[in-house]
């Protein structure tokens, strides 16, 4: 009975990136907080530890997939992703009445700028914006339109049955076998010049990124059979955009507390 539920429900859901995995993994969105913590200025270290209390960066990244199950928060279901169709610009789009990952984040960013907000409000303030900063780096939460961020497009990841997206979100992090502190330190080598220019940018900047990334992502082999090859030809893509969502998690947030 209960597979029967779970398979209803994904069949009919009515989202169009919507997806079966934590966006980035929980690893994936782990690697991206414990990179920020290391580009914090002091000021806004501080500020994040009154807010976090002994919470880490890396350990608070994966809230909003953790109260996906509490109904209460079904309002930001929709904010994990934004449709740009190929050849459009998001201001082009026709928006999601319910909210969208360019909005929400920019919308989260303003609000703790702000300061009028509750302890519990803040809180979730900023553990929305340290998620929605990972989920825009991931090139499938920029969807075409087309097949669900990637849900649709069927492959084989090393001769089992998998989806593009899945890919991406976590089976290609979780081959290398590597505790997120491992691949944190594995990538986490930028010059001052990339520090300054990827943070010397904004939300639209980053999700028009994803968009030109979407290009080699689909480019998949006819039998779409995925393994070793595909792996390589695109770990320093994944690897640069969780260095790029970890430093520039840290500039957003040196700019709100700093």
């Amino acid at each position: 009975m209960f597979y029967i539920l779970l398979i209803s429900a994904l069949l009919f859901t009515p989202i169009e990136d919507s997806h079966n995995e934590s966006i980035w993994g929980k690893n994936g969105h782990r690697v991206v907080g414990d990179i920020a913590a290391d580009y914090l200025t002091p000021e806004a270290r501080k500020e994040i530890d009154r807010v976090l209390g002994h919470e880490s960066l890396a350990i608070a990244s994966t809230w909003m997939d953790e109260v996906r199950s509490d109904p209460s928060y079904d309002h930001m279901e929709s904010w994990h992703w934004v449709t740009i169709p190929d050849g459009m610009t998001y201001e082009e789009t026709e928006k999601n009445p319910d909210g969208d990952l360019i909005n929400a984040l920019k919308t989260a960013i303003n609000e703790l700028k702000s300061g009028n907000l509750s302890a519990n409000e803040e809180a979730e303030k900023l553990k929305i914006i340290i998620h929605l900063v990972g989920d825009i780096h991931q090139p499938l939460h920029v969807g075409t339109g087309e097949d669900r961020g990637g849900n649709d497009t069927e492959v084989e990841w090393f001769y089992e049955d998998s989806n593009l997206h899945r890919v991406w979100d976590s089976e290609m992090i979780e081959d290398r076998q590597l505790s997120y502190t491992e691949l944190s330190a594995a990538v986490n080598h930028p010059s001052n010049q990339q520090i300054k220019h990827w943070q010397n940018t904004d939300v639209l900047d980053w999700a028009y990124e994803s968009m030109d990334l979407r290009e080699k992502v689909y480019d998949l082999p006819e039998d779409r059979q995925l393994s070793y090859k595909y792996q390589y030809e695109n770990k320093d893509i994944l690897d640069r955009q969780l260095l790029k969502a970890g430093i520039r998690l840290a500039g957003v947030l040196n700019k709100i507390y700093g």
